[in-house]
């Protein structure tokens, strides 16, 4: 395997690398562009093609090549002549394009200090605005960058150990051991974004499409203090540059269906959804058909993958907002919940039945009554859940008065599908909680409608009539037979 990925890495470059504004390469689920080297690590897909890297130009337009010799420990941007400034803050990107190995913490500790303290500087001059960057320092800047962010993400932590089964949960998160760099060349991309100066005419030639998605791939990272970043790049980018908004909600729609249907596996989702959740709130009314799909075949099957504790309350969020921008997706998106209702993980339910409760705030009666049927059912069978939480929080949406003024509405059809369940839970429920609160939700119905609850109250007599009486019959039966076959008469029987 490891002779495969070594021949890849020799393979000749294909023509897109030539055309690589920043030389380098990702691959991911909506790019074009292939790399030189693939690591394939389930869902790690950043990838750089280390040879194409292109060097810094000069306000000449001459290439400049990466210093070899010892790094040059330059005077900062404000000390120097405005006339100046634009020349040595190339020279500068110049210097933080050099990579280093940060897994020796003992090796180049003084060129890293001055690459850290360079990347300050220019940070300092991006914010205070102190003179506007020409296009072509701009571009360079932008190329330092790329440089910088976009490489190989190292294998997950379920692929070094090869236990596909582990709960990401309970996985130590890798930590970038070259963020003292790292964390400086976000600062710098933060504030190119959010500059008053920086021109979106100029800027969206070098954060074009195949910037973003590169950003994107990122979001798989393990260090959430890299995926906290990214956030608000993309966030920023998304607000500022209108005409990549399109293109960023189907990049995100990608990974989310990569994340779904394949892998499950992916450590920028709740990130992502908060990005959105941001972007659900702004939508206009009435609301696109893309938004609507979008809703149908994304965000609704994200409550299938088993790892949905780690983004779910991003999730809910994002769910919430489109109930409440449009009312009428009530309806879809309480049968979605229903769909993926899980049936052996109680964890999972208990976030169900939290999330169900904050959409159910949002309904109004006329949806409610299309889905309440379906609904209910499942909620009766929560009810008389053995594992005590799920029981609990099913009953507890009858703490929540919009939720008991819909169920009052539509009592004679919701009373008889959960009466069964709580007399159960009366009967034999072995949690003394779950026993005094659904004692409490009975009397409840009670108090509503004394009229319907006996009624019902009959009929489950009736019922648990008819079922002793079922259950005496067969226990005749079985009497019956194992005597005749005490006797050898079972011949007979059978005939008969």
């Amino acid at each position: 395997m490891f002779n495969k990925i070594i021949k890849r890495g020799h393979r000749k470059g294909s023509k897109s690398d030539a055309h690589d504004v920043y030389g380098l390469n990702s691959r991911n689920s909506g790019a074009v562009l292939t790399s030189n080297v693939v690591v394939n690590h389930a869902s790690r897909t950043a990838s750089i093609a280390i040879s194409s890297i292109q060097p810094p130009v000069s306000p000449s337009g001459a290439a400049q090549p990466l210093p070899t010799g010892p790094i040059e420990n330059l005077p900062f941007l404000r000390e120097v002549p405005v006339s100046d400034r634009q020349n040595l803050f190339l020279r500068k990107l110049q210097i933080c394009c050099i990579q280093f190995d940060f897994s020796d913490t003992l090796k180049s500790v003084r060129e890293k200090e001055i690459k850290r303290q360079t990347l300050v500087d220019l940070v300092d001059f991006v914010q205070s605005g102190s003179g506007k960057l020409t296009e072509q320092v701009q571009e360079e800047m932008i190329r330092m960058i790329a440089m910088n962010i976009f490489r190989c993400l190292p294998p997950a932590s379920h692929e070094n150990t090869g236990s596909e089964n582990a709960d990401p949960e309970e996985e130590e998160p890798y930590l970038e051991p070259s963020w003292p760099h790292l964390q400086l060349v976000y600062e710098l991309l933060l504030r190119y974004v959010v500059s008053s100066d920086t021109d979106t005419k100029v800027a969206k030639r070098y954060l074009d499409h195949s910037f973003v998605l590169k950003l994107l791939d990122i979001f798989d990272s393990e260090d959430p203090r890299e995926r906290e970043y990214l956030k608000t790049i993309l966030h920023r980018i998304y607000g500022k540059f209108m005409v990549h908004r399109p293109f960023i909600r189907k990049a995100i729609n990608n990974i989310f269906y990569r994340f779904i249907y394949e892998t499950e596996r992916h450590g920028g989702i709740g990130e992502l959804l908060e990005i959105l959740g941001s972007i659900i709130n702004g939508f206009a009314l009435p609301m696109k058909e893309e938004h609507k799909l979008f809703l149908v075949r994304a965000l609704i099957p994200l409550h299938k993958p088993k790892p949905i504790a780690m983004y779910h309350q991003q999730l809910s969020y994002c769910i919430v907002q489109f109930v409440e921008k449009d009312y009428k997706l009530a309806d879809t998106v309480i049968r979605g919940l229903l769909k993926y209702w899980p049936l052996t993980n109680c964890q999972k339910e208990v976030l169900f039945l939290g999330e169900l409760e904050e959409v159910l705030e949002a309904t109004r009666s006329a949806e409610f009554q299309r889905c309440m049927v379906p609904l209910f059912r499942q909620i009766a069978r929560c009810l008389n859940s053995s594992h005590f939480q799920v029981a609990e929080r099913a009953l507890f949406l009858w703490n929540n008065e919009h939720i008991v003024q819909l169920i009052a509405q539509n009592r004679p059809v919701i009373l008889p599908i959960i009466f069964d369940a709580m007399e159960k839970n009366i009967q034999s429920h072995w949690n003394q909680a779950v026993h005094g609160l659904t004692a409490n939700v009975r009397k409840m119905f009670m108090e509503m409608d004394l009229e319907l609850f006996e009624e019902c109250q009959k009929q489950y007599a009736e019922k648990e009539a008819k079922a002793t009486q079922l259950e005496e019959l067969r226990a005749m039966t079985w009497k019956r037979l194992a005597e005749a076959a005490d006797e050898g008469g079972i011949e007979d029987m059978v005939t008969a």
